[in-house]
């Protein structure tokens, strides 16, 4: 990384007894063609915290995140998001960011016009924006590639290019929906341990949707695991483990215990999916 990390967000303080980011109260989702794609959620997600959702193949995890981003509107119930921890207000304001699985940058713009764009779209002046720009840059390890084209980069990069553009809003919360899922298993494990120290150091929320148990494991306070047809809250597991996290934890008997933990809460969970109690 280019700085120097801060001390972590502790994480001796309970989510009950921290500051919500985001409360999610009896929050469902019915399509428009009648799928069912969650049955009644409540879940609170605390300030600082890193948690991570992973499931069956249509157990909602992407639909409980565009939710959660206000991409779409709930059919019932309501989420609740919070600024600073006093402020409770019902729309997300500008300190959320979602990153993707694809990077979606502008092939014919340089990188630091990939990064500069929501400063752009917000009308932010150019000279404002620049030292943003090279912050952002700076903390994904990119500072010498702002001038290139995204077909100049290798595909790891054009993901750290998209975490750049969702970090120079300076988020309070970032939702990320399988950002690294498409990449070899090398990349993907340097990404989780920057994207690891990206936390540490920022201690912005975060809620990541993942099919990997050992990047979940590796990644989160919190794991929560969901359960298909319909959509649901199935385990939660805590990854009681302090930071920074790197190869010794990747390699330790406690990551391996909690690799299994959760292997078993996901097989639980498909074997529970189509029995839900809409069903």
């Amino acid at each position: 990384m280019a700085a120097a990390p801060l001390p972590s967000p502790s994480l001796a303080m309970a989510p009950a007894e921290a500051a919500p980011a985001v409360e999610i109260l009896g929050v469902d989702k019915v399509f428009a063609d009648g799928t069912r794609g969650l049955t009644p959620i409540d879940l609170t997600v605390a300030q600082g915290e890193f948690v991570s959702l992973i499931g069956p193949s249509g157990c909602g995890k992407s639909t409980l995140l565009s939710l959660i981003a206000n991409l779409i509107q709930p059919t019932d119930g309501r989420l609740l998001w919070w600024r600073g921890g006093f402020d409770k207000v019902g729309q997300p304001g500008r300190r959320l960011s979602i990153v993707f699985q694809d990077a979606t940058l502008m092939p014919w713009a340089r990188v630091e016009g990939n990064v500069r764009l929501p400063l752009d779209l917000a009308r932010m002046p150019k000279d404002e924006a620049a030292p943003r720009v090279d912050e952002a840059l700076a903390l994904v390890g990119l500072s010498s590639h702002g001038r290139l084209y995204p077909r100049q980069l290798s595909g790891g990069m054009r993901m750290r290019v998209s975490i750049a553009r969702a970090l120079v809003t300076e988020p309070d919360m970032l939702l990320m929906d399988e950002p690294f899922g498409a990449l070899d298993e090398f990349t993907r494990n340097r990404l989780d341990s920057d994207l690891s120290e990206l936390w540490r150091l920022r201690g912005f929320t975060t809620i990541f949707v993942t099919h990997s148990i050992y990047e979940a494991v590796f990644l989160s306070t919190r794991i929560v695991v969901m359960a298909a047809q319909p959509g649901r809250l199935f385990r939660e597991i805590e990854i009681d483990e302090p930071f920074p996290r790197g190869d010794a934890f990747r390699t330790s008997a406690k990551f391996a215990d909690y690799c299994r933990e959760l292997s078993v809460a996901l097989m639980e969970a498909s074997l529970a999916s189509g029995r839900g109690r809409d069903r």
